[in-house]
């Protein structure tokens, strides 16, 4: 017999619906409360505001975006080199699948995380911890130079890739051919071999 699914995870199921449904502005509790047959009343005992639901609902977003990307960071046993490109396929091919699977929700999604930006924030950290993690693996392995810096190489990378994760870029421009992915992504990991000569600046 399947496990019960909880309450909350209901909750946010119906609040997807009703968001593809109305979009962010339109949407109430109400009318979440009659998807799942239940009082409006129950949806507030555990969730007070409809703004603490939509909140929830980004962060559940956002957190199975980053989950299977935390599995690929705790793989120390494959080079840092094959770890940050899983990483980066990983990261491009959830968000690809979102906008051509879903546009409407995904859209949705974009503009409700858009309007919660400490929660865009703790995202965006969640990805450079990561990307951080597996750079400093790489230098201390001697896959990546020596001279390379974990923290400012992690934003870099995620700045360089971002044409083919962002939710802003993707949901306004076409899907970028793999050749595009992988070319620039070969770039990046030449420049990470390479380190910095000391010439180029660059972020403390």
């Amino acid at each position: 017999m399947s496990e019960e699914i909880p309450v909350t995870q209901r909750i946010l199921d119906a609040a997807e619906i009703v968001l593809r449904r109305h979009g962010a502005e339109k949407a109430n509790v109400v009318d979440i409360a009659r998807v799942l047959g239940m009082s409006h009343g129950n949806i507030y005992r555990h969730f007070p505001s409809k703004q603490a639901l939509i909140q929830a609902v980004a962060l559940r977003w956002l957190h199975n975006v980053s989950l299977p990307l935390e599995a690929v960071v705790q793989d120390t046993a494959s080079p840092a080199g094959e770890r940050l490109r899983r990483w980066f396929n990983t990261l491009r091919n959830i968000k690809r699948r979102k906008v051509l699977d879903d546009p409407e929700l995904f859209r949705v999604h974009h503009l409700i995380v858009e309007q919660t930006q400490e929660i865009v924030a703790g995202h965006v950290a969640t990805l450079l911890r990561q990307l951080e993690a597996i750079i400093a693996d790489g230098v201390r392995t001697g896959e990546f130079a020596a001279t390379t810096r974990p923290a400012a190489a992690a934003r870099a990378f995620l700045l360089g890739t971002a044409p083919f994760h962002h939710p802003a870029l993707l949901l306004h421009n076409p899907p970028y051919a793999e050749e595009d992915a992988a070319a620039v992504f070969a770039l990046l990991l030449a420049g990470l071999r390479a380190g910095d000569d000391g010439k180029g600046g660059g972020a403390p």
